[in-house]
């Protein structure tokens, strides 16, 4: 954006450099200013190379409102794709830490059958249930 601001600058100029320049003759003398002559003899400049009269777009003026559009076209782009980004990001995590969970609640799962497994009487029982809590544990936040 900083680049387009010299640019910018030097088309505006180029309308105020437009302003017609008048040759003033009187009496042997030659002057030159932004009115016609009161007295003497008086004629219109052209004005410059690449400098056309005001009311005329330039190309370098057109180019520029073409260059600030595209500008602003590319940082809108920019912030569109930051804010992806972030919302990728945001998903990443969220997905990393489910996987996180589930598998933490089969491990414990694991544990509880390797539990049950293991134990006889009341604490078989005991072990079995939290088995089968671990298990819907596991159905409700991990489905298949």
């Amino acid at each position: 954006m900083t680049r387009l601001l010299p640019l910018l600058a030097a088309c505006l100029l180029t309308n105020a450099l437009a302003d017609p320049v008048y040759k003033c003759t009187q009496d042997g003398k030659t002057t030159y200013a932004d009115r016609p002559c009161a007295q003497g003899k008086s004629a219109v400049l052209p004005p410059p190379a690449g400098i056309r009269p005001e009311g005329a777009e330039t190309v370098a003026t057109h180019d520029a409102r073409t260059l600030l559009e595209l500008e602003k076209l590319r940082i809108a782009r920019e912030k569109e794709e930051q804010r992806s980004d972030r919302t990728d990001a945001r998903q990443a995590r969220a997905a990393a830490a489910h996987r996180k969970q589930c598998a933490r609640l089969q491990l414990r799962r694991q544990w509880a059958e390797e539990d049950a497994a293991r134990l006889t009487g009341r604490a078989k029982t005991a072990a079995q249930r939290r088995m089968q809590r671990a298990t819907a544990a596991l159905a409700v936040e991990c489905p298949a």
